[in-house]
C-alpha cells in the first residue's frame, strides 16, 4: 500500500527587533503586500503574513529572545538567504535601490541561467531576487 504525503508549502518566518517598521519597509522596497498583521503589546507584532506574487508568503513577527527567535542583528552570521522569484529583476532591483535597500550583489546573469541580485534588509536578512524558479523552471 503506497503512503500518501501532503503537498508541501513553505513559508519562512522572520523575526525582527522592529517588526512594524520592517513590514512597512518590505512593502515599500521589495513589493510585499500585507495580508494579516496581529498587533502585540507595546507596538510589537505577534504575527504577520506578507504576500508576494501569486502564492509567495513570508511570515513576520517581533523577535522573541526567550524562545531563541532573534533578529539577524543579534547573530554573528546567517545560515540562509531568502530566494524570491521575480519576472523582471532589473525593475525589482531599481525599486529596492530607490527605497534604500543595501545591494550586496548587483544584477548579474548566473551560470545556472538565472538573472538576479542580492540585497540586505535593514535588520540583516539577505534576499536574492531573480528569475530562478526551483525545479529548473526559470525565465530569462
Amino acid at each position: 500500500m503506497a503512503s500518501k504525503t501532503a503537498a508541501g508549502t513553505f513559508s519562512p518566518c522572520l523575526f525582527y527587533r522592529d517588526a512594524p517598521a520592517l513590514i512597512d519597509w518590505l512593502e515599500r522596497a521589495f513589493g510585499f503586500r500585507r495580508r494579516l498583521v496581529v498587533p502585540g503589546e507595546n507596538g510589537t507584532v505577534t504575527h504577520a503574513e506578507l504576500s508576494f506574487g501569486d502564492d509567495g508568503v513570508v511570515m513576520v513577527s517581533s523577535a522573541k529572545p526567550e524562545r531563541g527567535w532573534v533578529s539577524p542583528r543579534d547573530l554573528a552570521g546567517l545560515n540562509q538567504v531568502i530566494s524570491v522569484s521575480v519576472d523582471d529583476p532589473d525593475a525589482h532591483c531599481a525599486r529596492a535601490r530607490a527605497a534604500g535597500a543595501e545591494i550586496l550583489q548587483d544584477l548579474k546573469d548566473e551560470d545556472y541561467g538565472s538573472r538576479g541580485y542580492l540585497a540586505r534588509d535593514p535588520e540583516g536578512n539577505q534576499w536574492y531576487f531573480g528569475t530562478y524558479r526551483p525545479g529548473g523552471h526559470w525565465t530569462q
